[in-house]
C-alpha cells in the first residue's frame, strides 16, 4: 500500500470515528498490533490487513444510533463500496469486507483469512490487560451502566449471574474470558502478559467495594434509631 491510498483511507476513517471508547488511537492500537502480529505469520497481504485495521469501526454510530444493528456488518458494507469507490480490485474490496465482518467478539461469523485472524486478534487484544478495564470503565460511564450492582440484601454482586449490566458484569461475561479466544500464537502471547494486571485490577476493586458494604451498613445501623 502506497503512502497516497493510505493517507485517503485514514481520513476516511477518522470523519467517521464518534465513540470515544473506538476512538482514532483505538484505531492505531489495532493497527500497531497487527503489524506485530503479522511479522510472526507468513503471507499476509499487508494492503489487506492496513485497510481492515483501519476501517473495521467505521458502522459504530450506526450500531450507536440503532443498537440492534451489528457495527462489524454495517462497516463491512459501507467499507466494500468505498473501496470500490476508491478503485480497489473487488476481490480486494470483498476480502476486506470479510475481515471486517468477522472481527467481532460476539459474532457468529469466525475470521476464516489470515489477515481476518489477525484483525480479530489485534481488536480483542485492546480488550485485556489494563487498557481492556480503562476502556471498558470509559464505555460504561459513556452508557450511564454502573460499577457493579447490589442486591436487596446489601451484597455486592462480582457479575458472574447478574441480570443488570454493569462493570462487574461485563468483566465476568467478556474480560475475564477473552483470554483463550485468540488465533495467533504472538496474540495469545501478548494477552498472556496483560492478563494478571486486569485480573488484580478486577479482584481489588471488587474486595474494596465489598468492604465498603460490609462495614458500612452495620455501622450506619448502629447509629440509626
Amino acid at each position: 500500500m502506497n503512502r497516497e491510498v493510505y493517507k485517503k483511507i485514514e481520513n476516511h476513517m477518522l470523519e467517521t470515528m464518534d465513540d470515544s471508547a473506538h476512538d482514532r488511537e483505538h484505531i492505531y492500537r489495532v493497527l500497531y498490533m497487527a503489524l506485530d502480529i503479522a511479522k510472526h505469520e507468513s503471507n499476509v497481504d499487508m494492503e489487506v490487513l492496513i485497510a481492515a485495521c483501519l476501517l473495521h469501526d467505521i458502522g459504530r454510530k450506526e450500531q450507536y444510533l440503532n443498537p440492534a444493528l451489528c457495527h462489524a456488518r454495517v462497516g463491512s458494507e459501507k467499507a466494500y463500496r468505498y473501496l470500490l469507490y476508491c478503485g480497489f480490485p473487488e476481490q480486494k474490496a470483498s476480502h476486506i469486507k470479510e475481515c471486517i465482518l468477522s472481527h467481532r467478539y460476539r459474532s457468529d461469523n469466525p475470521p476464516e483469512s489470515i489477515e481476518a485472524k489477525i484483525l480479530f486478534d489485534s481488536d480483542k487484544l485492546d480488550a485485556t490487560g489494563t487498557l481492556g478495564i480503562a476502556r471498558t470503565l470509559f464505555y460504561n460511564a459513556l452508557i450511564s451502566e454502573p460499577l457493579y450492582s447490589v442486591d436487596g440484601n446489601g451484597n455486592v454482586l462480582d457479575g458472574q449471574h447478574d441480570k443488570v449490566p454493569s462493570f462487574f458484569r461485563e468483566y465476568k461475561y467478556k474480560l475475564e474470558n477473552i483470554y483463550d479466544k485468540f488465533y495467533t500464537d504472538r496474540a495469545a502471547q501478548i494477552a498472556r502478559e496483560r492478563q494478571l494486571s486486569a485480573v488484580s485490577f478486577y479482584e481489588n476493586m471488587l474486595r474494596e467495594v465489598k468492604a465498603c458494604y460490609i462495614n458500612g451498613i452495620p455501622d450506619l445501623k448502629s447509629i440509626l434509631e
